[in-house]
C-alpha cells in the first residue's frame, strides 16, 4: 500500500522567478512538515531538522533548558551509544552540529548524497528515543556552566549584551539568554530535561528541510520510511508567550569592567518582526539597517561618525526580522581614542536627528538594493544555506513562498518606505541606550 500524505501546502517542484532553486513542500501525515531544495551540482546533501522550540518557549524558571537539551540530544538512545552520533556522521564522510536561538532548536548533517537515508535513522531516532542516564545528564550539565563561564561570564560584552536584552522587554522571555541565567542554570536536571523533551520533541513540532543532490520522491520515500512512523505529541503546547506592554520610558544603562579595552555605545529599539504575507515593513526596517549602518565607508553613521567628524572609528546598526515576536533593531558607535561616550552619543542623535530630516539618498537605496541582489545569488551556491534559511523561515511561521517573495519585497521598497519605517522604529520611548565603559580601579 502507498503511504498516504497530507499536503502542507504544495506538491511538486515550485521554481521561483527570484529564487532559482526548484523547492518541493510537502507533510507527513504524524505533522512532520518536509521541504526540499534540489541542487544537483555535487553529489552532497544537508539534512536539517528544526524544532519549534527555543528559549522563548522554556518554563518559567528554567532559562537555559532549551540549549541544555540540544546538548543532550548526542547523549544517546537504545541504538546508539552516547557521544556515537558525530562520529557515525564521521565515518560517513560527513560533518554535524547544532544549534539554539529564541525561537528554534535546529540540528544538521552535511553528508555525501547516498547517505541520507542513515542520516534520516539517526535523526528520527534521537527525536523518539533518546536515553538520558542521570550521569550523562549531570555532566553536560557541568559542560553548559562551563560553556557560560567561558563564552559570557568572562566577556564583558557577552554580559553587556545580556543587560541590555533584560533592559529591553519588560514582560517578554526575549529578555532572557538564550543560555540562561546561572543561578536557573544550576537547577536544571534530568526530569525537567525529560519533561521538556516530552512537551517539544515530536514530528508535529518539527521540520525536515533537505537540500542538496536529491529527489524529492526519493525524500518521501525515505522520511516515510524513518520518520513516518513516529507518534505525533498530543500534549503539545501552544506557543503563546507573555506580551509586551507598551514601554513608556526610554531607558538607559551604564556597565563598567575593568576588562573592557574599548569603550562603546550601543542603541537598540524594539521592532516587528517579518510578518507570513505582509513582509513590506520588515523590508523597509531590513533596508533602514542597511542605508544606516549596514557599510563601513558609506553609511550615513560610517560617513558622518567615522570620515567627517571622525568621532568614531566603528559605527553600525542591524536588525533580525526573522523571529516569531517583536524584534529589536540596534545601534552601535564605537568612540575614536579621546572622545568620550557622551560626546559619541551627542554625534549620533545629532546624526539620526540629521537623517531624519534630509531623508535617504535616491542613490544609495540603489546602490543597496543592487547588492543585496547580489548577496541574493550569491546565497544560492551553496545549499547548506539555502536550508538554513528556509528552515529559519519555517520555523518561526513564514512560508516557502515568504522566502521566495522576499528578494522581491527588498526590491519594492522606496525611500518613503525607508523613512516610514524610521519613523515608526526610532522612537526614544522604545529604546534602551547603553554605555560599556572600561572600570578604573580606586
Amino acid at each position: 500500500m502507498q503511504p498516504v500524505f497530507r499536503i502542507a501546502a504544495l506538491l511538486g517542484a515550485l521554481a521561483s522567478p527570484a529564487f532559482g532553486e526548484p523547492v518541493t513542500e510537502f507533510a507527513l501525515d504524524n505533522g512532520l512538515q518536509i521541504v526540499v531544495i534540489e541542487d544537483h551540482r555535487a553529489p552532497v546533501v544537508t539534512q536539517m531538522v528544526w524544532y519549534k522550540t527555543g528559549r522563548a518557549d522554556e518554563p518559567a524558571g528554567q532559562s537555559g533548558i532549551a540549549h541544555f537539551f540540544e546538548h543532550l540530544m548526542f547523549k544517546g538512545t537504545d541504538t546508539v551509544a552516547p557521544g556515537a552520533f558525530s562520529a557515525i556522521v564521521a565515518a560517513n564522510g560527513g560533518s554535524d552540529n547544532a544549534f539554539t536561538s529564541d525561537d528554534y532548536t535546529a540540528y544538521f548533517q552535511r553528508v555525501p548524497a547516498d547517505q541520507l537515508g542513515e542520516m534520516m535513522r539517526l535523526e528520527a531516532d534521537r527525536m523518539a528515543n533518546l536515553n538520558l542516564s542521570p550521569e550523562n545528564v549531570a555532566t553536560e550539565l557541568q559542560v553548559i556552566l562551563e560553556e557560560r563561564g567561558e563564552r559570557v561570564d568572562s566577556d564583558p560584552s557577552a554580559l553587556f549584551r545580556e543587560q541590555m536584552s533584560a533592559a529591553q522587554y519588560l514582560n517578554h522571555p526575549y529578555g532572557v539568554p538564550i543560555i540562561g541565567w546561572l543561578h536557573e542554570m544550576k537547577q536544571l536536571n534530568r526530569e525537567k530535561a525529560l519533561d521538556f523533551y516530552a512537551r517539544h520533541y515530536a514530528p508535529n513540532n518539527a521540520i525536515l528541510v533537505v537540500a542538496g543532490d536529491v529527489d524529492p520522491a526519493a525524500v518521501r520515500d525515505l522520511a516515510q520510511t524513518h520518520y513516518g512512523p513516529l507518534k505525533p505529541s498530543e500534549t503539545l503546547p501552544p506557543r503563546l508567550r507573555p506580551s509586551e506592554p507598551p514601554q513608556l520610558a526610554a531607558r538607559r544603562l551604564t556597565m563598567a569592567d575593568a576588562r573592557v579595552a574599548q569603550p562603546y555605545i550601543m542603541r537598540s529599539y524594539l521592532a516587528p518582526e517579518r510578518n507570513a504575507g505582509d513582509q513590506k515593513q520588515a523590508a523597509a526596517i531590513t533596508l533602514l539597517a542597511e542605508v544606516l549602518g549596514g557599510s563601513g565607508t558609506t553609511s550615513v553613521l560610517s560617513r558622518a561618525l567615522q570620515f567627517d567628524s571622525q568621532i568614531a572609528v566603528y559605527s553600525g546598526a542591524g536588525y533580525g526580522g526573522v523571529s516569531v515576536d517583536a524584534t529589536t533593531f540596534s545601534l552601535i558607535v564605537v568612540p575614536s581614542a579621546g572622545v568620550s561616550l557622551a560626546d559619541a552619543e551627542k554625534a549620533l542623535d545629532e546624526t539620526l536627528a540629521k537623517f531624519m530630516e534630509t531623508g535617504v539618498d535616491p542613490a544609495d537605496l540603489a546602490r543597496i538594493k543592487t547588492q543585496l541582489r547580489a548577496a541574493e545569488i550569491y546565497a544560492r551556491d551553496d545549499a547548506g544555506d539555502l536550508a538554513n534559511t528556509y528552515g529559519a523561515a519555517l520555523a518561526v511561521g513564514l512560508s516557502v513562498q515568504d522566502v521566495q517573495d522576499w528578494p522581491a519585497a527588498l526590491d519594492a521598497v522606496t525611500e518613503a518606505d525607508v523613512m516610514e519605517a524610521a519613523r515608526a522604529v526610532l522612537i526614544p520611548e522604545n529604546s534602551v541606550t547603553g554605555w560599556l565603559e572600561t572600570k578604573v580601579a580606586p
